[in-house]
C-alpha cells in the first residue's frame, strides 16, 4: 500500500481510498480530498512534517500523520 507520505516532492498521485473514521476521515474530504482526485506534492518539510500540496487548483499544508490515511497510486 502506498500513501501520500511516500511520494516525493514534484510527483502526482491518484487518491484511492482514505483510511480513518469520523471526525478524521470528514476533515480530510472538506479539504477537498476525495476518491479520484488527482494531487501533486510541492514540497515536503526538512523533518517531513508537514507536506505541501497542489488539489483541485489550490495549494494545501497536511501532516504527515494524516497523509499515511490516504491511499494512492
Amino acid at each position: 500500500m502506498k500513501t501520500l507520505k511516500d511520494i516525493k516532492p514534484s510527483e502526482t498521485a491518484t487518491v484511492v481510498k482514505i483510511y480513518g473514521e469520523g471526525r478524521l476521515r470528514r476533515r480530510i474530504m472538506e479539504m477537498g480530498i476525495t476518491k479520484g482526485c488527482e494531487i501533486e506534492v510541492v514540497k515536503v518539510a526538512p523533518l517531513g512534517d508537514p507536506i505541501e500540496l497542489t488539489l483541485r487548483g489550490y495549494d494545501l499544508t497536511i501532516r504527515k500523520a494524516d497523509a499515511e490515511q490516504i491511499e494512492v497510486e
